[in-house]
């Protein structure tokens, strides 16, 4: 058997096995996906703010956060990361209005764990929630996720993100891969696999931070770094789908781009830092690490099998037209208006159709009537073209990743 089969198939596998695992998870979970545990005790909460040239959102988000409806939120720490524009002035003055905001500068350190560091020092809450600089929580979020730290295991909470801005088409995309990757996320919540808690809104218990030494400031994506972290460290993280917090979204290419650039790199760069614990070390090592790496290069086998057939479909069609002509042989039949159907073409379609089923379960799911807003060429778009494009951002993720010159910004 040629060793193409061997490869297609085994690709075919995994995606399908992981499908299935899904569809496994919602099935046995589907009545429990939006509930939380109500919290025996009100937590105190600092929130940090990290905030580089944030002008134009900096407001919204500080109010957000005050009118998010937590009785108990001990204060809001923005720290300005050496902005060029408004955002300290427009910080200064939301600090001078309210009693719970504070201010904070610091020099520029080109990472967003260095201001985030800096504000974990500052607070004084039991739980610190970080909330990036154009986003905004829901009313009651902090009241909803909370809940889970009743158990002391507990020490990071994420919740569904939402593209605030969404009418582009372009933003209509990412409001679908959004609601995807939040239906998903729940369903690993119940195997213990989530690996990332986001900058849009994250509560952390300030404890479990400081056990691991706070953020990595040497990795592009601390999110992820510092959720492996606490995974290490014997701590759960957990999902809470009930709530959500609406973040601005790139709405041109090159922005869209180069953020998911910097989280391949990131995320290139805590598989490199916790190699060691590939299959030694309880879930991290034996599911987390296995399936974030397949998950970052099954587009790039997939694309490599691509361009392996056509280059070679292209190369043997070279060789046929050049010796057909020289020995006066027909360039084309009959024979060439048709297409032999095989086992492996039938497999590439069910997964794209199963693929596109799974699109429609999960924004059915997350119940944002966006089945009634996206029409059917947005999903279609979004499964064929938006994700086709991930391996190439992957192969330009590993080059700098491997030359050392990734960058933040």
């Amino acid at each position: 058997m040629e060793t193409l089969p061997i490869i297609y198939l085994a690709y075919m596998f995994v995606s399908i096995y992981f499908l299935s695992l899904f569809l496994l998870l919602y099935r046995r979970n589907r009545k429990e996906l939006f509930k939380y545990p109500e919290s025996k005790k009100q937590y105190s909460i600092s929130v940090i703010v990290p905030a580089f040239n944030e002008e134009k959102t900096i407001k919204n988000t500080v109010l957000a956060i005050l009118n998010a409806g937590y009785e108990n939120l001990e204060e809001v720490l923005v720290i300005d990361d050496g902005s060029t524009d408004n955002t300290l002035k427009i910080s200064r003055m939301l600090e001078k209005k309210y009693s719970k905001v504070k201010v904070y500068t610091k020099k520029n350190e080109g990472s967003k764990a260095a201001p985030l560091n800096f504000g974990l020092v500052k607070a004084k809450a039991e739980l610190v929630a970080v909330v990036d600089a154009d986003s905004y929580p829901t009313k009651g979020s902090f009241g909803k996720m909370i809940g889970f730290f009743d158990d002391d295991k507990v020490g990071a909470v994420t919740c569904v993100f939402s593209p605030r801005n969404r009418n582009k088409f372009f933003e209509k995309l990412q409001v679908i891969e959004y609601n995807i990757i939040a239906f998903t996320r729940k369903l690993l919540d119940y195997v213990d696999a989530i690996y990332v808690t986001p900058g849009p809104l994250a509560l952390y218990r300030k404890s479990a931070l400081k056990e691991i030494g706070g953020f990595d400031p040497n990795n592009m994506t601390e999110d992820i770094e510092a959720t492996w972290h606490l995974t290490y460290a014997g701590y759960t993280r957990r999902m809470c789908l009930a709530t959500h917090a609406t973040t601005t979204v790139p709405n041109k290419f090159k922005a869209w781009y180069n953020q998911r650039k910097r989280w391949n790199i990131g995320g290139l760069q805590c598989i490199s830092k916790y190699k060691k614990c590939f299959l030694t070390k309880g879930m991290l090592g034996f599911f987390i690490l296995p399936f974030f790496m397949l998950q970052l290069f099954l587009g790039l086998l997939g694309l490599s099998i691509f361009v392996y057939l056509i280059t070679t479909r292209v190369l043997r069609n070279y060789v046929f037209a050049k010796y057909s002509i020289s020995v006066g042989t027909p360039l084309l039949t009959m024979n060439d208006f048709f297409v032999t159907p095989s086992f492996l073409n039938y497999l590439g379609i069910i997964l794209f159709i199963a693929g596109v089923i799974f699109t429609l379960l999960a924004l059915f799911v997350m119940k944002e009537r966006i089945l009634k807003k996206q029409n059917f060429f947005n999903i279609f778009f979004y499964s064929l073209v938006y994700l086709a494009i991930y391996p190439f951002i992957m192969i330009v993720a590993l080059y700098h990743f491997f030359r050392g010159t990734g960058k933040w910004r």
